[in-house]
């Protein structure tokens, strides 16, 4: 099932993001892809902003992997945000636990996921956003039953 969404300010986003978020299930790994700028950073700060994190948000570019803890209904949960863009190879994947990281959170984030398509049978949805301006941006979101 696809939705699409055009959002036209980085608040917009977030809240689609939010949205996003609160359909989320234990276990769930997103996959969140687009080119440099697309918005993927503010997409992630609005399923942090769901999740209660209360660490700011920033680009894990530099980092690979971020962890956020969180709430949900008053209960505590985990967050693991990678992302792949500076991964070369599967090898360095493997070298950093990957697969064990992604199954070790409430809910796991990946940005540039689709660097790795070899990766694709583990997400249960993915977000593609675009820029269709300065501000604007479009938001695909296709969640894999």
């Amino acid at each position: 099932m696809a939705k699409e969404f055009l959002s036209h300010s980085a608040d917009e986003t977030r809240r689609f993001a939010r949205q996003f978020a609160a359909g989320l299930h234990e276990g769930d790994i997103v996959a969140l892809c687009g080119d440099l700028g697309a918005g993927k950073t503010e997409f992630m700060r609005g399923i942090t902003e769901f999740f209660v994190c209360e660490e700011q948000l920033s680009s894990p570019t530099f980092p690979l992997f971020n962890i956020y803890e969180g709430t949900l209904r008053g209960e505590p949960v985990t967050l693991h945000h990678f992302d792949l863009y500076r991964i070369e190879s599967q090898k360095e994947l493997e070298a950093i636990g990957f697969d064990e990281y992604l199954s070790s959170a409430f809910v796991s984030v990946v940005e540039w996921a689709d660097r790795f398509p070899e990766y694709a049978r583990f997400y249960t949805a993915t977000v593609r956003l675009e820029r269709t301006g300065e501000e604007s941006r479009r938001i695909f979101i296709t969640h894999i039953d």
